[in-house]
């Protein structure tokens, strides 16, 4: 029987033999000797803890084909004689078919490794320790480190075997998920960012300049539309892998979003991460790729960003190579573009970061307000409508109008948050005052928005009479951009009773074809064609025709930014319905309305 009385060290060189001996021959310095009652030799009982893990060592010399087990081999893996399972190739005789080849595989694999360092290997496989025919079958993870010799082929290799259940491959399961990307295999988002943190922290405290990239599969929407999700998705995987095996050792890639892979490349400077796109760019450019539906080709554009130099926190990093890959992109081919630090892009972006943080701060704390302008009929003479206009009131007090804000809060994805909030002040206001109507705005997220609509009803119970109170407006341009939902949208707010504008009308250069499938109640001319109504003559004739349209399809008319009396009586002569500006009113807190006599 030939097996090893102790577990054997790695050892750096693959051509020097490790001692054979005992574990009681190994003695340790007195001073690095930890006490520990439930160790009972004189020094660590080695092959008690691989047993105590059910794992079991071997040392495998390639060359002569002499496989040597540890001790406890039999008694972890249940091989009735350790002696027949003494080679490599008695050993594969014990392997599943369907398994062996990965093995093999293993140990083939990147020819002329580091002497030094080895390759690792990892793999799993159904084991039959008592002969191939046998019915007792096992699983195993086998891990270890192969050599070269002096031709660079695999010479000599060690490594551990444990015994897994299913329990531990639920585990492995688990961390996969948590760890890597389903469709790649590459790390996930979260991993990607923690890894960058990691490698930022390090760079700074040591100065080691880094760099990350980002990384974009090009025209992906066509190649999904055109041949399916399912191509799309082996591009994506195909890329990633095409990447991966450019990467030097040390640098990570991770999948960041559905299209867009992060990649950390440490000891890189600006002149090398340049050489490392272009070498990117070919290895996905120069050949094709094999999909079930043919073979296609792809190209990439990328954006990067040296750290710590250009950014010092993972939110920056991301950005910055986000933005760079934004401008790679609008190029007609595949590209890469560094990120450039701008004084004045950074000024902007810190002004947009210190809005978005006021209006959550805002919305946090109760700090938004409504002020009321009137719309006033030009049959009456009187404020019939009061349109509920945004303020964000800052901690000292101060407002803040919502052209200061709400655009930036749009682009941030913070507008379906302000939308609700306004619903909220507004559907008080209506209950507080049973004659008062007013036209509320939203955005056009809100449009497709189900939970909008689902507080509507719940803020007013479904309560007609405040409903019909109520007219939402949505601006001309957001209504075209997804024209189906827009319409579902105005139905739906109909078929609750609420009323519906148009706002902006004119600014989009809609078709009334469009505008009567909104089905909308109320249009509201742009300000822009009426501030100068008086004397521009063009602005006349757009104004008349978009009033008398309106009323062909029996839609009320509000006209915007109405300034001065000259325009008002134009106004009036054209058949508008109701005019709203400064000429009527300026806004006024909601808290300082009173009911018109």
């Amino acid at each position: 029987m030939k097996h090893r009385e102790s577990t054997v060290f790695f050892t750096p060189n693959a051509d020097e033999k490790a001692p054979a001996s005992s574990s009681g021959d190994r003695t340790h310095p007195a001073s690095t000797r930890l006490p520990n009652p439930l160790i009972e030799t004189d020094g660590l009982d080695l092959v008690g803890i691989l047993s105590s893990v059910e794992e079991t060592a071997y040392v495998w010399d390639l060359r002569t084909g002499d496989l040597e087990w540890e001790s406890n081999a039999a008694e972890i893996l249940g091989f009735d004689e350790v002696s027949k399972v003494t080679s490599g190739a008695a050993y594969h005789a014990l392997i599943a078919p369907e398994h062996l080849k990965a093995r093999l595989e293993a140990f083939s694999r990147s020819v002329g490794a580091d002497r030094m360092r080895g390759v690792p290997y990892r793999l799993q496989y159904r084991l039959r320790p008592n002969g191939p025919r046998s019915e007792r079958e096992i699983r195993v993870e086998d891990q270890g480190r192969w050599w070269p010799g002096a031709d660079g082929h695999a010479a000599r290799a060690r490594g551990v075997i444990r015994v897994i259940d299913d329990e531990y491959l639920e585990q492995q399961r688990q961390l996969v998920r948590n760890d890597f990307d389903e469709l790649t295999g590459q790390l996930n988002r979260t991993r990607l960012t923690d890894a960058l943190g990691a490698v930022l922290a390090r760079a700074e405290r040591q100065y080691a300049p880094a760099a990350f990239l980002m990384i974009s599969v090009n025209n992906l929407a066509v190649i999904n539309e055109t041949f399916g999700i399912e191509i799309g998705d082996q591009i994506i995987a195909e890329v990633g892998q095409r990447i991966r095996e450019k990467l030097r050792s040390g640098d990570v890639i991770g999948r960041y979003s559905s299209n867009k892979f992060g990649l950390i490349m440490l000891n890189c400077g600006p002149g090398a991460l340049r050489v490392a796109a272009d070498r990117f760019i070919k290895a996905v450019r120069e050949t094709t790729i094999k999909t079930a539906t043919g073979n296609l080709t792809a190209t990439i554009s990328l954006g990067g960003v040296i750290i710590p130099d250009q950014a010092k926190s993972v939110q920056d990093t991301v950005n910055f190579a986000l933005r760079a890959l934004d401008v790679a992109k609008t190029k007609r081919f595949d590209c890469f573009v560094a990120h450039e630090p701008s004084p004045s892009s950074e000024t902007n972006r810190l002004r947009n970061k210190s809005i978005a943080e006021g209006v959550i701060a805002a919305l946090d704390e109760n700090r938004m307000r409504l002020v009321l302008q009137p719309m006033v009929s030009t049959k009456t003479g009187k404020p019939e409508i009061y349109e509920a206009l945004l303020r964000m009131e800052r901690r000292d007090g101060s407002l803040v109008s919502a052209g200061e804000f709400v655009p930036i809060a749009e682009q941030l994805g913070l507008s379906r948050l302000i939308d609700r909030r306004t619903l909220e002040l507004t559907v008080d206001l209506l209950r507080r005052h049973p004659e008062l109507t007013i036209s509320v705005n939203v955005s056009g997220l809100t449009c497709s928005d189900l939970e909008w609509l689902t507080a509507l009803r719940r803020l007013t119970n479904d309560r007609p009479e405040i409903l019909r109170r109520m007219i939402v407006e949505i601006t001309e341009t957001a209504a075209l951009e997804e024209l189906d939902q827009s319409v579902n949208f105005v139905d739906t707010l109909n078929e609750l009773g609420c009323r519906v504008a148009i706002d902006d009308f004119g600014a989009g250069y809609t078709s009334f074809k469009n505008l009567k499938r909104l089905n909308v109640d109320m249009v509201k001319i742009d300000g822009a064609f009426v501030k100068n109504l008086a004397d521009d003559t063009s602005d006349q004739i757009f104004v008349r025709t978009m009033i008398e349209l309106a009323s062909t399809f029996g839609m009320e008319t509000v006209a915007e930014w109405v300034g001065d009396e000259r325009a008002a009586h134009f106004l009036k002569s054209a058949g508008i319905t109701y005019m709203q500006g400064y000429y009527y009113g300026m806004p006024f807190d909601s808290s300082d309305y009173v009911k018109a006599a």
